[in-house]
C-alpha cells in the first residue's frame, strides 16, 4: 500500500464550509490511489461547543476538581466528536470509513496525564482496516497506558499523533493541514511582507517551532526527522503544495529554483522576564542552587548564560514573581526585567558563516533597539529585546536578511 497520513486541525473542521474543503482534499488523494489515515483534532477554539479549551472551561465551571486522569477522559471527547462527524460526511459520499481512538490505533503512552509521551505505536488495527480499502480516521492528541487509562499528549498533540503514525506505517507523506498556507518566513500578522517557504529542513522548522512559530509542534517534527518521513504543511482552504519539511538532501527534489540561503525565518516568544543572579567574586555552587530551585518549583527556564560569578536567564512573565520569591528564600538577590521578548534568527546556513551576528547587531542598532542578551547555536541566533521593540526588531531583521525577496 501507498499510505498517506493527513492531519486536520480544529479550524479545518469547525464549520460546514471548512469541512467541505477537508472532503475535497481527501477525495483528491483517494483518486490518486493512496490509502489514507486521517488524524483529527477537536473542532474549533475556546467558546465553540467541542473545542478542548471549552471542555476545560466546562470542568472549571462544574466543581473544578477533576483529577488529571479524569480530565484526560473528558478531553478525549473533542477528538471523538470530530472523528465521527468526518466519518458520517465521508460515508454520505459512499467512502467507507473506520474510526479509531488513539488507543485502538495503537498509541501506547506513559501515565503523565495531560502531557503523556508516546512509548510505542502498534498500528495493527489501522493496517487491517486499510487492507479493507477503508479510510481510517484516528482521534489525534490521545493514547492509552499499558494499564488501559486514556491519556492526552499535550498541546500540539495531534501533530505528534500524525507524524508518529506516519513513522509507524512507513507512510509516503504526512500532510498537516492548517489555516495558513504553509510555513512563512515570519508571523504575517507582524511582518506584512513575510513570504511562504517552499521547502525547509527538519532542523530549521524544529527550531522555528521551539522558538515561537506555531504552525507545527516541535515534537512532531522531531519524530518525522528521526524516521525521515517527509511532512508538508498545507492550507485546508487552498490547493497549493504548502511547505515541504525534509532533509536538505531532499531539496533537490523540489523544483523551485531555490538558491543557497543563510537565514530561513524569524520567530519570537513574547512576555518573558530576564532574571540576573550575580554574586561579586563568585559563589560556591551558585549555578546549581539557581537552576535546582527553578526545577523544584516547576519553573521553565530559557535563554541561559552562565558565568563564574552569576547567571542570566529568562522565564515566562507568568512565572517571574514565583521565581524571584523562591530565589530570595534561598538567600539570593535576583534582579529582574519583565516585559521582554526573545527574537530568533533561524537558518541551516548560519553555522560557520562570518558576519551574521554583525548584521543582526547592525540592523537593530540602526533601529535604535537595545540588545539585552544574546546566544547562538548551529542554526539559531537569539537576541532578547524589550517587548515594545519586538515588532520593529522582527521587521528590521526580516528586511536585513532579505527574507521578503
Amino acid at each position: 500500500m501507498r499510505i498517506m497520513v493527513q492531519k486536520f486541525g480544529g479550524t479545518s473542521l469547525s464549520t460546514v464550509q471548512a469541512r467541505e474543503h477537508v472532503l475535497r482534499h481527501i477525495k483528491r488523494e483517494l483518486e490518486a490511489g493512496l490509502s489514507l489515515v486521517i488524524v483529527v483534532s477537536a473542532m474549533g477554539r475556546r467558546g465553540e461547543p467541542y473545542a478542548t479549551d471549552t471542555l476545560l472551561d466546562w470542568a472549571a465551571q462544574n466543581g473544578n476538581a477533576l483529577s488529571a486522569r479524569e480530565k484526560d477522559l473528558l478531553l478525549c471527547c473533542g477528538e471523538i466528536i470530530s472523528a465521527t462527524t468526518l466519518s458520517s460526511l465521508l460515508e454520505h459520499e459512499n467512502i467507507p470509513t473506520t474510526v479509531l481512538t488513539g488507543a485502538q490505533a495503537g498509541f501506547v503512552t506513559d501515565d503523565n496525564f495531560g502531557n503523556a509521551r508516546i512509548l510505542d505505536v502498534r498500528p495493527v488495527r489501522v493496517l487491517e482496516e486499510l487492507q479493507k480499502d477503508r479510510v481510517v480516521i484516528v482521534t489525534g492528541f490521545q493514547g492509552q497506558t499499558e494499564s488501559g487509562d486514556f491519556t492526552t499528549l499535550g498541546r500540539g498533540g495531534s501533530d505528534t499523533s500524525a507524524t508518529a503514525l506516519g513513522a509507524a506505517l512507513h507512510a509516503e507523506m504526512v500532510d498537516i493541514y492548517t489555516d495558513v498556507n504553509g510555513i512563512l518566513t515570519a508571523d504575517p500578522r507582524i511582518v506584512e511582507d513575510a513570504r511562504p517557504l517552499t521547502v525547509v529542513s527538519y532542523a530549521e522548522i524544529c527550531n522555528m517551532a521551539h522558538h515561537g512559530a506555531k504552525v507545527i509542534h516541535p515534537r512532531a517534527v522531531e519524530i518525522a526527522m528521526q524516521s525521515q518521513i517527509p511532512v508538508r504543511v498545507r492550507s485546508t482552504f487552498a490547493d497549493s503544495e504548502g511547505t515541504l519539511v525534509t532533509h536538505p538532501e531532499g531539496f533537490q527534489d523540489v523544483q523551485t529554483g531555490i538558491v543557497d540561503r543563510y537565514v530561513t525565518g524569524i520567530a519570537y516568544v513574547s512576555n518573558v522576564t530576564q532574571i540576573t543572579v550575580d554574586v561579586p567574586g563568585g559563589a560556591d555552587r551558585l549555578q546549581l542552587k539557581v537552576f535546582k530551585t527553578m526545577a523544584e518549583n516547576s519553573i521553565s527556564v530559557d535563554f541561559i548564560n552562565v558565568t563564574p560569578s552569576g547567571v542570566v536567564y529568562t522565564v515566562f512573565d507568568s512565572d517571574s514573581e514565583k521565581a524571584i520569591q523562591v530565589l530570595q528564600e534561598i538567600g539570593l538577590k535576583p534582579q529582574s526585567l519583565s516585559g521582554c521578548a526573545k527574537v530568533s534568527v533561524i537558518g541551516g546556513g548560519i553555522n560557520g558563516v562570518p558576519g551574521i551576528m554583525a548584521r543582526i547587531v547592525e540592523s537593530l542598532t540602526l533601529a535604535d533597539i537595545q540588545i539585552l542578551q544574546s546566544a547562538d547555536s548551529n542554526t539559531t541566533i537569539w537576541v532578547l529585546v524589550k517587548k515594545e521593540d519586538m515588532v520593529q526588531a522582527l521587521r528590521a531583521l526580516h528586511t536585513s536578511f532579505e527574507l521578503h525577496l
